[in-house]
């Protein structure tokens, strides 16, 4: 039976390239990172993350259980709806950014690569007394990226039925003869699915969408794409030293009249603040480099931000990083400096 491995031959056989990357050991690019790139933003591109975090929670009680843990609304998703989400820790900081996915019998979350073990102690720590079951998935399911303009196209091709159209949502779809779970995505912008389906499918899933038209893209263009969708990682960008309303994702990631849940007295007092005194944006260099992680952002010649990831981007064309910056420097059009060249403070999609 096809495995994981037989999964990684593919990637192999079409040119990957493996080195370090999020999560270990990935496919970093197929022989033309700038060429991926282009599907990614301009037909459909097709990434492996099968090494992201998956965990599903069943029984009676998943809902309000997980309602209590995160901060968004999570006991009113139907079936086939999903959300962004943080879990913080009881003084509001970061803990998880994930995806919460509502199926008709579980809940299933899903995250950085790496996480399992830390999230699935989370959350047996706060479970008690609750009807709640978790399950590991990371080792039993695969999951492909399919993104870009064409990628609705080349999927609704393969399916047995409509693709789901709001943001997270899903639909248990026979796709190229396999059962997988299909879930609209902005990882990197509108227009992308991750599909998910049993580890032994995984080969078979991804063959099935290359042929259809899918481009095969590692993890150098996905960088490029998600930094400039403003989309951030968890341990790259994110970190338990932040605040949710630091990322700059409230709308999609944050309900504020949910009621009670861990970290929310932090989260309510900001909000009634007004504001953070960091941000989460998009910074554009006048370099030629992109700058390292960690780069200082000055303005008047005191250190105002600090980059979190970066990248050379297509799109802007010029350097493009994720940043740190303080209130009042983090509008866009802001001009800062830095040892990478003049700077500024750019909207991105989802920053």
């Amino acid at each position: 039976m096809p495995d994981a491995a037989s999964l990684n031959d593919a990637l192999r056989a079409a040119g990957a390239v493996f080195g370090a990357a999020v999560g270990g050991d990935q496919a970093l690019h197929f022989g033309d990172a700038a060429a991926e790139y282009d599907a990614l933003a301009k037909a459909a591109g097709l990434v492996d993350l099968s090494a992201r975090t998956r965990i599903e929670l069943s029984g009676e009680d998943r809902a309000a259980f997980l309602h209590n843990l995160c901060t968004n609304e999570i006991r009113k998703l139907p079936p086939g709806a999903g959300c962004e989400a943080f879990l913080a820790d009881a003084r509001g900081h970061v803990l998880f950014h994930v995806f919460v996915v509502c199926r008709p019998e579980s809940l299933l979350v899903e995250t950085m690569p790496g996480d399992e073990a830390r999230l699935l102690a989370h959350l047996d720590r706060y479970l008690i007394r609750e009807k709640v079951t978790l399950a590991a998935r990371s080792q039993e399911t695969s999951e492909l990226l399919v993104a870009g303009p064409n990628a609705a196209e080349i999927l609704a091709r393969l399916a047995s039925v409509a693709l789901p159209e709001p943001r997270l949502g899903s639909a248990e779809i026979d796709l190229a003869g396999c059962q997988a779970l299909v879930v609209r995505t902005e990882l990197i912008g509108a227009g992308g699915f991750l599909v998910i389906g049993d580890r032994a499918d995984g080969e078979r899933l991804w063959r099935a969408l290359h042929a259809a038209g899918a481009r095969p893209c590692g993890f150098e263009a996905l960088e490029t794409a998600r930094i400039e969708a403003g989309f951030p990682w968890y341990g790259i960008d994110i970190s338990d030293k932040n605040l949710p309303q630091e990322v700059g994702r409230d709308e999609l990631a944050i309900s504020f009249v949910k009621g009670c849940y861990l970290g929310q007295e932090t989260v309510a007092r900001i909000d009634a603040l007004g504001h953070v005194n960091k941000l989460l944006v998009g910074v554009k260099f006048a370099g030629d480099g992109a700058p390292t992680a960690g780069a200082e952002l000055k303005a008047a010649e005191q250190t105002v931000g600090e980059v979190a990831s970066a990248c050379y981007s297509p799109r802007f064309q010029a350097p493009l990083a994720l940043a740190y910056v303080r209130r009042g420097h983090n509008e866009p059009g802001a001009r800062l400096e830095s040892s990478f060249g003049a700077a500024e403070v750019v909207k991105l999609p989802g920053a």
